[in-house]
């Protein structure tokens, strides 16, 4: 018998033995996605004949994604995103059948608990928050039989492309709000039209985006999460057909059944029936959920402190 002393060890022989050792793991998935992990892991590692030095990198990056998060802000999540990690797990577990409401990325910037509106309300709250907008449309099951209480939650950013929790010159809980349909399935709510921005590039992310050189634009969207007793909870977003960045969205996050038009109102008549003075945009969509668990979303984000002084 050879002397283990006298056998070089090969890179493959230490896959074997981490192999090995995460096959003890007591809980049948924390094994499968240990042992796949590492099996993934190690051939990359030999794919890209990845250096020591390298890797160190790699460690010091994740370290400065940690380091950059705080009470508004996730780096991790934002990285998964503009690698698409995000949006292939999405995708893969919640398939959807043809004509149903289908899902997008959560983005890190979801906050929960929002007020509770009727239907009808404004949740533009700021004093000059953007191109006013109606959205309205129905909640429907897949014969399209409305969905009565079927809750919508909805977010979204102000004309300079921020959300409220990271711009402290705007409203508590400005551009988000819940509502719940009535028996027939009807949702209606004003907000502004949505604009394209950019994800924040001032981290890691950002440095990872140039090395790429790829930007961080982001098309104008809406972002919604529909949920209700009995159908599966769908997280996603509305893109805007108008939206120059909607081919090339720096999160992967646009499908063709998401993309909507918002119409323009202008006439004298249809405006002072929505008791307007002035142009507004309209968007009338329907969601159609399928049957299965309602859930709930385990992350949220907080509002930014302005800094003292």
């Amino acid at each position: 018998m050879t002397d283990l002393r006298e056998k070089a060890v090969t890179s493959e022989y230490v896959t074997d033995q981490v192999l090995a050792a995460m096959s003890t793991a007591p809980d049948p998935r924390t094994r499968e996605i240990l042992t796949q992990l590492v099996r993934y892991a190690h051939d990359f590692v030999r794919a890209v004949r990845l250096t020591p030095g390298e890797l160190l990198g790699a460690a010091q990056y994740l370290r400065a994604c940690g380091e950059i998060c705080d009470e508004a802000r996730h780096e991790f999540i934002l990285l998964g995103d503009v690698l698409g990690i995000t949006m292939a797990a999405e995708t893969l577990a919640a398939e959807a059948p043809d004509g149903a409401f289908e899902n997008s990325v959560l983005g890190p910037f979801y906050r929960a608990d929002s007020p509770l509106e009727p239907a009808g309300a404004d949740i533009a709250r700021g004093a000059d928050d953007g191109e006013p907008a109606l959205v309205r449309g129905r909640v429907l099951d897949l014969d399209g039989q409305p969905i009565a209480g079927a809750e919508l939650d909805v977010w979204g950013t102000n004309h300079g492309g921020l959300y409220e929790n990271v711009d402290p010159a705007q409203p508590d809980f400005n551009l988000r709000g819940r509502f719940r349909t009535g028996e027939d399935g009807r949702f209606e709510f004003w907000t502004v039209k949505p604009v394209s921005y950019p994800i924040p590039d001032d981290g890691p992310v950002g440095e990872l985006l140039r090395a790429a050189g790829r930007h961080n634009m982001r098309p104008g969207h809406l972002h919604v999460i529909v949920s209700a007793d009995g159908y599966r909870t769908v997280v996603s977003e509305l893109y805007t057909d108008d939206d120059p960045w909607l081919g090339d969205d720096a999160v992967f996050g646009v499908k063709p059944s998401l993309v909507v038009h918002y119409d323009r109102v202008e006439d004298p008549d249809a405006l002072a029936a929505r008791g307007r003075e002035t142009p507004f945009w309209e968007l009338e969509r329907d969601l159609v959920l399928v049957p299965g668990d309602r859930t709930g979303v385990r992350f949220s984000t907080a509002r930014e402190t302005q800094p003292a002084g």
